[in-house]
C-alpha cells in the first residue's frame, strides 16, 4: 500500500514541471520516497525528516552511495527548518498519523519559499471502515483514528495560507486471510490509534475474537477486504509580496516605482 500510493504520488508530479532544487520528504520512514525523489529530481537536494531516529538509520542505509539525500529527526508540526527553505514539501502517507494536522500544514508553508508546492496524500475517513464497525459492536471506544475528510483538508490548507489547493479521492481495497493479518499488516506500517478517546491498556483476548467475528460477515471469496481511501493533495505557496526580499541584499521593486528617462536623454 505504502510503495502504491508513494508511486501515485511521484507519478502526479510529473504533471506539474516543476524542478525543484530543495526537497523535503516529510514522514519519510524507511527514505524509499527520498531516494525515488533523488532519482527524480537529480540536481535538487533532498532531506529525508522523520520522527523515529530507527527509520532514519534505514534510510540512511537505503540510499545510494554519494546521494543527495540528508536525513533529519524532528515533527512534522515542529520541523526543524528554516523558514522559506524548500521548493517543494513531499508527503506520503504521514499526515493521517499526527494529531496536529493544521500544525503540520503551518509548518510546511513557513518552510515552503513563495510559489512552491505541498504534494501530498493521507488516509480520508472511510479508511478501515469494515474495521471501525467491527470495533463498534464490542464497545464504544474509538479503536480506529478518525481520518479527516478531504473537505476539511481543503479548509486547513487554506488555513495555513496555501493557495490553489487541489484535491481528489482514491480507494485501495487489500484482502486478508484473517483480520489478525490485518493488524499485524497495520502494525508493521506503523498505523495506531491517536484518538484521544481511545481505552487505555490492552485490550483482551475477550474483545480481540468478539471483533473478528463482527467482521467476518465482511468476508468475500474466502478473503476479508479493507478500505483504504486516499487523499491526494497539491497546494502551492503564494508569489513573494511586492517588495518582499527575494534573496539577501536584494529587493522586488515595483516597475511604478522605477523612474524613467526623458526622450532627450539623461
Amino acid at each position: 500500500l505504502q510503495r502504491e500510493v508513494r508511486e501515485e504520488l511521484l507519478a502526479r508530479l510529473e504533471l506539474t514541471l516543476i524542478e525543484p532544487r530543495r526537497v523535503l520528504d516529510a514522514g519519510a520512514g524507511t527514505g524509499h520516497g527520498s531516494v525515488a525523489l533523488a532519482r527524480r529530481f537529480r540536481r535538487a537536494r533532498i532531506t529525508a525528516l522523520d520522527l523515529a531516529e530507527g527509520m532514519l538509520r534505514q534510510t540512511r542505509r537505503n540510499r545510494p552511495w554519494r546521494s543527495k539525500v540528508s536525513a533529519v529527526c524532528g515533527d512534522i508540526a515542529r520541523l526543524p527548518l528554516a523558514t522559506g527553505s524548500f521548493d517543494l514539501v513531499f508527503s506520503s502517507l504521514a499526515l493521517q498519523w499526527c494529531d496536529e494536522p493544521a500544525a503540520a500544514l503551518g509548518e510546511f508553508r513557513r518552510v515552503l519559499a513563495p510559489r512552491s508546492l505541498l504534494s501530498f496524500a493521507s488516509f480520508g475517513p472511510d479508511t478501515l471502515r469494515e474495521l471501525r464497525a467491527a470495533w463498534a459492536t464490542v464497545d464504544g471506544f474509538p479503536h480506529v483514528h478518525r481520518f479527516m475528510d478531504m473537505h476539511d483538508v481543503g479548509d486547513a490548507l487554506v488555513g495555513a495560507g496555501f493557495a490553489d489547493p487541489v484535491l481528489d479521492v482514491d480507494y485501495v481495497i487489500l484482502t486478508y486471510e484473517n483480520v489478525f493479518a490485518l493488524m499485524r499488516d497495520l502494525k508493521a506500517i506503523g498505523a495506531h490509534n491517536v484518538a484521544h478517546g481511545r481505552a487505555r491498556g490492552l485490550t483482551g483476548k475477550r474483545k480481540l475474537d468478539a471483533m473478528a467475528a463482527a467482521y467476518e460477515p465482511h468476508r468475500r471469496e474466502g478473503r476479508l477486504p479493507a478500505t483504504y481511501e486516499i487523499v491526494y493533495g497539491n497546494a502551492w505557496t503564494p508569489e513573494a509580496p511586492a517588495g518582499a526580499r527575494a534573496k539577501a541584499g536584494e529587493a522586488r521593486i515595483p516597475p511604478a516605482l522605477i523612474g524613467r528617462r526623458g526622450r532627450g536623454g539623461p
